[in-house]
Parts: C-alpha cells; structure tokens; sequence
C-alpha cells in the first residue's frame, strides 16, 4: 500500500531543496544583481541569445545548442555551459537572473523556476522573420543597451538581405516543392517550411494541392499526381537524403524521388524559429534557381 505520508514529506523536501538552492545562489549574486546571467532551455533561445548577448551574461545553453542536427549555432555554442538535464535544479545551479523558454517547454518547469525567484521569458510567436526579429529585440531590451544595439544590427542586415534576395527572385517561377518525413507526415501551411518556401520563390504542393496545415498526414494517392519540381530534405549528400524514401511508399513511387531531384538544407534550418532562417531563405533559393545567383 502506498504510504502518502511518506510521498508528502519527500515532495516537500524537493521544494524546500530547490527553494534553498534559489536562496544561496541569489545572495551569491547579490554583489552582481544588475549583471544578466541567461540561462536558455530551447534552441530557439540559443541563437537569440549569442546573437546579442555579451559573453558574461550567458550562463547556460539548451541541451540541444551544441548538436547540428538542431542547432544553427553548434560551434559557437562550445564556448559555453550546457544545462544537461531538464529540470529546475539543473537550471538553478548556473544561478541565473533570466531564464528563457519556449510556449512548449513543459509547464511545470517554468513555473518551479519562476517561483524560485528567476524572472522567466516565454517565447510564443516565432512563425515568421518578423517574429523573430520582434523576439531578438524583446530579449535585448532585457540585457541591456549594447545588446539592443546588436540586434538592431541584426535586424537592419536581415532586412537588407531579404530585399536584395527580393530583387534577385523578382518573376522566377515557383518552384514546385514537397519537405516529406520518414514520419508519415509532410509539412503544409503555418510551419516553417511554408516560411522558407514563402522567401525562397517555391510552392508548398502539401498546402496548395494537399490543403494540409501544419505537419499532417500527407493525401497518398493525391501525392502521386503532384507535379513536383525538387524535393527539399536535410542532409550531405543527395543519395544518401534519398535512401530512407527509397522503399517508403508513396515516395519510392515519384518520379522526383527516382530522378533523384532534390535539393538539400542544413538540418537545424528546416525546423529553425529564430533570425537565423535568412541563411535558410538565400540557401534554398540559391537551390532552386541558381540562373539567378550567376555572377
């Protein structure tokens, strides 16, 4: 029989350790209270934070900052410490003054950490550019003038950049693109893949032909009629982003899949949610109309 007794005591002594390492950690940082020390549980916040951050006010990054597979700054994360487990404890070890999180980070979490004393920032929009630019200079604002004159930097580079890629795409014929998954589902509208396609002059088929919003279940006997031009997937080699589709159905039977028409993107940048998906934008285009790009 469960002794509920025994259960309440150990809860509350876990609330009391944590509630005792948030009180040592903010006398520590009593002396340096108006110096940020940002901890980052997502990836998103990662690459916001070594946008504009100083080196000093970074205390840790997501588990995830150092892994290419997800991550658009994996090297420059290296400098730095990672927060290996997800739990507050972990977090409350670097003593922060700021934690930043994302709208899916578990909700619990977020609040054993607020209640610990840390201020907590949620990010929840981040579908477009202007999301993430709107997100870049909420978390500048937070660390301080030099910060907000980074991203202000940023943000004027950014915009620079999507004007000339503007110029450059100006009457280019969308090309006709499908972002599958080994999952069973592809990418439609509202996802970041739609963002890629909508700077990068392609056609999302899964939302124009599939009607599919976010990440669905893809129609498979409609797909086998989809006039599709490329095929964008992750990876180093073309052959080696093709073979899990090779005896996949409905894609083992494209002809895109057996002409081996696909176009390949860095893996972080098919998921990416911060300013970083303007080097998606130019990497994609490049792909799928380089008569554009000839010097």
């Amino acid at each position: 029989m469960v002794n509920m007794h025994a259960i309440y005591l150990v809860e509350s002594f876990r609330r009391l350790f944590v509630g005792c390492i948030a009180f040592v950690f903010a006398l520590a940082g009593a002396a340096s209270a108006d110096v940020a020390r940002v901890v980052s549980q997502t990836v998103g916040s990662d690459e916001l934070l070594l946008a504009v951050a100083a080196p000093g006010q970074i205390a840790a990054l997501s588990h995830l900052a150092r892994d290419p597979q997800f991550s658009g700054v994996a090297e420059q994360a290296k400098a730095f410490p990672q927060i290996t487990l997800g739990d507050a404890e972990t977090i409350l070890r670097h003593r922060p003054t700021l934690a930043l999180f994302a709208d899916y980070s578990r909700a619990e979490l977020v609040e054993q950490v607020r209640r610990s004393g840390v201020e907590v920032m949620i990010f929840d929009r981040y579908a477009s550019l202007a999301d993430a630019h709107a997100n870049l200079r909420r978390l500048a604002a937070a660390l301080g003038p030099e910060a907000e004159a980074r991203a202000e930097r940023i943000v004027e580079a950014d915009t620079q950049r999507l004007a000339a890629l503007r110029v450059r795409l100006a009457d280019a014929r969308p090309a006709r693109v499908i972002a599958p998954s080994t999952y069973g589902i592809i990418a439609g509208s509202g996802t970041t893949f739609q963002d890629l396609c909508d700077h990068a002059a392609a056609e999302n088929l899964a939302a124009t032909l599939g009607g599919l919003r976010g990440h669905a279940a893809p129609p498979v006997e409609r797909l086998l009629t989809w006039p599709v031009d490329q095929v964008v997937l992750a990876g180093e080699s073309v052959s080696q982003a093709l073979a899990p589709y090779r005896r996949l159905p409905p894609y083992q039977f494209m002809r895109a899949f057996r002409e081996e028409r696909a176009v390949l993107l860095a893996p972080w940048m098919l998921g990416c949610v911060s300013h970083l998906r303007v080097d998606a934008y130019e990497r994609l285009a490049r792909a799928l109309h380089p008569e554009r790009f000839a010097e």
